[in-house]
């Protein structure tokens, strides 16, 4: 029976928690929507005046003696009747009809229901917090997910890293090639120009973001994580105690050593070279 009653209340303070996290998640994305709508709501009727202003300004600047092109009138007529629709529809939407899920309401006002929400958040997991082992044992199953993460990144990087290669080669390429090819390089300079600036460019990011060494870091931090997640579930060394408190917990902190240490090294790589050599 006391098994029971245990199962329940843990039920209800897990089902607390979505609760609050889904009210969270809902006062974040309203913020979002919201911001957009007021950009809208006041952004639009200015687009309307500056497309105004710069027909009349062409007008004066260029065809001051002669009569505007009938393309660029249809244009700037066309987007400008375009930008009164939206305006027209947006005041509706706001004022009239309220449409809108958080019509007249500030984002300064959503945000303080947020932070009240998550002060409400922290304060329900605080008076509800599950014992360490719960914990532990959640802990584990978050981290599938984590390790996901970790290796989109390091995939990111390792294409952010090929392309870079790619273009430098290929620029490097065309460099030679446009310059054995024209003698004096006069018809193709332009392109010389441009193609030199890429390589420059590219060879400073690369240099500066470390995109491979990024990628580098990140996959092993998730290959480490998973080999120690795969003994753990096997009950394999170092986690083959008999207690299973004893081996998540050794988990636990084994996990958070390999994310700190993998956070130093994005932060030793975010740092100037020079930096780096005096450390």
């Amino acid at each position: 029976m006391t098994g029971t009653v245990n199962n329940l209340g843990d039920a209800n303070t897990t089902d607390k928690l979505i609760e609050h996290r889904r009210e969270i998640a809902d006062f974040k994305q309203r913020i979002k929507n919201r911001r957009l709508q007021v950009l809208g709501l006041y952004g639009t009727p200015v687009l309307v005046v500056v497309t105004i202003l710069t027909w009349a300004g062409s007008k004066i600047f260029l065809w001051l003696d002669s009569d505007a092109p009938s393309a660029i009138n249809f244009i700037f007529a066309g987007f400008t009747l375009l930008l009164i629709i939206a305006t027209a529809v947006q005041m509706f939407s706001e004022f009239v009809a309220e449409v809108w899920r958080d019509c007249q309401t500030s984002v300064r006002n959503l945000k303080l229901d947020l932070s009240l929400a998550e002060e409400r958040h922290i304060l329900e997991a605080r008076r509800r917090t599950p014992p360490p082992l719960d914990r532990q044992a959640s802990y584990k199953e978050k981290l599938p997910s984590e390790i996901v993460r970790l290796r989109r990144e390091s995939l990111r990087y390792r294409r952010m890293h090929l392309v870079m290669q790619w273009l430098l080669f290929i620029g490097s390429a065309a460099i030679s090639a446009i310059t054995a090819w024209y003698d004096p390089p006069q018809p193709a300079k332009g392109a010389l120009i441009g193609l030199g600036f890429m390589v420059t460019v590219i060879t400073a990011a690369a240099g500066y973001f470390k995109p491979r060494e990024r990628a580098f870091n990140l996959q092993q931090t998730a290959d480490t994580i998973e080999q120690h997640a795969t003994a753990l579930e096997l009950g394999i060394a170092p986690y083959n105690a008999t207690e299973e408190g004893r081996n998540l917990e050794q988990f636990a902190t084994t996990v958070e050593g390999l994310r700190a240490e993998q956070r130093k090294r994005e932060q030793q790589l975010d740092q100037p070279q020079q930096g780096q050599h005096v450390i």
